[in-house]
């Protein structure tokens, strides 16, 4: 037996499922890619916005990317460990620190970004380009109503 909560209920709530297995998909098959390159998917988040983009201050990097301010500074800690990433004090401002990509990290997230555009390339095929953009309008459009 199928309850409803009326028609604009129940297809929000089919909206709401529908696009959170396909971005749950997704992930996972991201993340395997990820891991195989011994990275997180926040951990990759950020190099990859430094690795295109260049230095930036943690509040830069947290606009760039979708990962929580508490989160930010483990995953920051964690790449500087592994010698991806290095902190340095702002210029103009000593209490901002600014973070730079390692040539090893340069190294690390090319190859994982290669692989990473592959893999989406491959799970976004089902779409020819018109549908894709038609989805990014929509989903832009439901984005910024709500901001």
């Amino acid at each position: 037996m199928n309850k409803s909560y009326g028609i604009e209920s129940d297809i929000n709530l089919k909206l709401w499922v529908v696009s959170n297995r396909f971005t749950l998909g997704i992930h996972r098959e991201l993340l395997k890619t990820f891991k195989k390159y011994g990275l997180s998917t926040s951990q990759f988040a950020v190099l990859e916005v430094l690795y295109h983009k260049g230095d930036m201050t943690v509040g830069e990097i947290i606009d760039k990317i979708l990962i929580s301010g508490g989160n930010i500074t483990l995953v920051i800690k964690n790449l500087e460990q592994k010698n991806f990433l290095t902190i340095h004090p702002d210029c103009d401002d000593g209490r901002k620190r600014v973070i730079s990509i390692t040539d090893e990290g340069k190294e690390i997230v090319s190859k994982a970004f290669l692989e990473h555009l592959e893999v989406l390339n491959n799970l976004l095929e089902v779409f020819d380009n018109e549908e894709k953009e038609c989805l990014i309008k929509l989903l832009k459009h439901g984005y910024e109503y709500r901001r």
